[in-house]
C-alpha cells in the first residue's frame, strides 16, 4: 500500500489483556482464565465519557479500522464507519474493538492451551452466550477504566450484543445502535447454521473436533460452510450484478469443474477463509447465534424483556437483507415502543443484502452519522458544564 488514506486511523496495534478472575459461563462451566485481543482508536477523555465499544459479527474480530502496517492492503471490517470525520468520529470518540471469547484471532478460544491439561481446547472449550461475551466485554471495561460507554455499537451478531448490553449492563450503556440484527434466530437460520456445522463435522479432518492434535485442518468443511453462509449475506440482486450467469470461459465445458464466475467466487470465498479461520470457533460462533433469545425467559414477550433498557436505541434494517430481514429489525423496534423506550429506526434501500451493514451506503452513513453526532454534541455540551 502506498499511502494510508487521510480519513483512516492509520497504524494499530492489537493489545492482550488477560484476566486471572474466573469466568462463570452460562453453560454452567467456568473459564479459569482468559485473554482478550483488542484494538483502540482515538483518544480517551478526561472524563472517561467518550468510549463506545464495537462488538463483531459472526467471523469478525478485533481488527474493525485502521492498518497493520505501512504494506496492509486490507483495512479493517468497519473501515468505512470508523475514523476521522466519519460515522464514528475517531476526533470525538475513543473506540474500543475486542475479539469475543471463542474467537481464533488471539482471544482464548478452541486454538488456546488448556491450563488444566496442558492440550489445545479443541472440542473440549466451553460454549459461549452472548451474556458471557458481554460479561467479559464489561470486564475490559473495566480494565480500561470505562465506566459508562457512549455507545455500544454492532451488525448482525454485533447487533445482539449490544442489544444484551442494554439488558445486562443498563447503566454503563448510554447510547445503542443495533444494525441488520434479530432479536431471535429464525428456524431457517437456525437450519442455514446447521448445515454448515454439519459440513464441518463430517469432514474427515475434523477428528472429532482435534485436528491440531493430528496436524490436519478440516478445509472441505469450512469451505462448503463458508460458501452456504456467504450466499446468505449477499442478495439475489447483488449477485446477479456482480455475476449473472457470466462464464468464466467462451462456451460450457459439460463437466463439474468451475464454468461460471459466481462459482468461482464462492470456492475462492471459501478457500481463503478455510485457511484462515478455526473450525471450532466457526461451530462455537454459530451456536451463540442459535442460542441468543433474550425474550425465552420471559414466555416469548419480546417487550417485558426490554424492560431493563434505560438508553436510546437507533435500530437499521437493509432492504434486501434476507437473513436477518426488516420484518426482525421493526419486531424489536416495535417491543422497544411498547417498553415505552426511546428507538429511532432505519429501513435502508440497499441491494447488498447482509453485507449492507459493512459498506459506505449514503443514507446508512448520514443516519449513523446523525445519531453519533448527536451523541458527541451531547457529550459536548456536557463537558462545557
Amino acid at each position: 500500500m502506498s499511502k494510508i488514506p487521510s480519513d483512516s486511523v492509520g497504524l494499530v496495534t492489537p493489545q492482550t489483556a488477560h484476566f486471572d478472575t474466573p469466568l462463570t459461563l452460562a453453560c454452567g462451566r467456568t473459564l479459569p482464565s482468559y485473554d482478550l485481543v483488542y484494538e483502540t482508536y482515538g483518544e480517551l477523555n478526561a472524563e472517561r465519557s467518550n468510549a463506545v465499544l464495537v462488538c463483531h459479527a459472526l467471523s469478525g474480530h478485533h481488527h474493525a479500522a485502521g492498518y497493520h502496517h505501512e504494506d496492509d492492503r486490507k483495512p479493517g471490517w468497519w473501515e468505512a464507519h470508523i475514523g476521522p470525520g466519519k460515522s464514528i468520529d475517531t476526533n470525538r470518540f475513543f473506540v474500543v474493538s475486542l475479539n469475543n471469547l471463542g474467537g481464533c484471532h488471539g482471544s482464548t478460544g478452541p486454538c488456546s492451551t488448556d491450563p488444566e491439561t496442558g492440550r489445545v481446547w479443541g472440542p473440549d472449550f466451553p460454549m459461549m452466550t452472548v451474556t458471557d461475551w458481554v460479561h467479559s466485554q464489561a470486564r475490559l471495561a473495566d480494565r480500561l477504566g470505562i465506566e459508562r460507554f457512549a455507545a455500544v455499537a454492532g451488525g448482525s451478531l454485533g447487533g445482539m450484543q449490544v442489544l444484551q448490553w442494554t439488558l445486562a449492563y443498563p447503566e454503563r450503556i448510554a447510547n445503542a445502535l443495533i444494525i441488520a440484527a434479530t432479536p431471535k434466530l429464525s428456524a431457517q437460520n437456525i437450519a442455514f447454521n446447521e448445515v454448515a456445522r454439519q459440513a464441518i463435522r463430517s469432514d474427515p479432518e475434523y477428528y472429532g473436533g482435534r485436528y491440531h492434535e493430528h496436524d490436519a485442518i478440516p478445509r472441505r468443511g469450512l469451505k462448503l460452510a463458508r460458501m452456504i453462509g456467504h450466499i446468505t449475506y449477499l442478495s439475489e440482486d447483488s449477485m446477479g450484478y456482480k455475476f449473472g450467469r457470466n462464464l468464466r470461459e467462451d462456451d460450457f465445458h459439460f463437466g463439474y469443474d468451475v464454468e461460471f464466475q459466481v462459482e468461482s467466487y464462492l470456492r475462492y470465498q471459501g478457500d481463503t477463509f478455510s485457511t484462515s479461520f478455526d473450525a471450532n470457533s466457526y461451530l462455537l460462533m454459530t451456536k451463540v447465534l442459535d442460542y441468543f433469545d433474550p425474550a425465552d425467559i420471559h414466555g416469548g414477550d419480546l417487550a417485558t424483556a426490554l424492560a431493563p433498557a434505560n438508553c436510546p436505541f437507533l435500530v437499521v434494517s437493509f432492504s434486501s437483507d434476507w437473513r436477518f430481514p426488516p420484518s426482525r429489525s421493526e419486531e424489536l423496534v416495535d417491543a422497544l415502543i411498547q417498553a415505552d423506550k426511546s428507538v429511532s429506526y432505519a429501513r435502508i434501500e440497499s441491494p447488498h443484502g447482509h453485507d449492507a451493514f459493512l459498506l459506505p451506503e449514503p443514507r446508512y452513513q448520514s443516519v449513523f452519522s446523525a445519531f453519533m453526532g448527536r451523541i458527541a454534541r451531547d457529550l459536548s455540551l456536557k463537558e462545557a458544564h
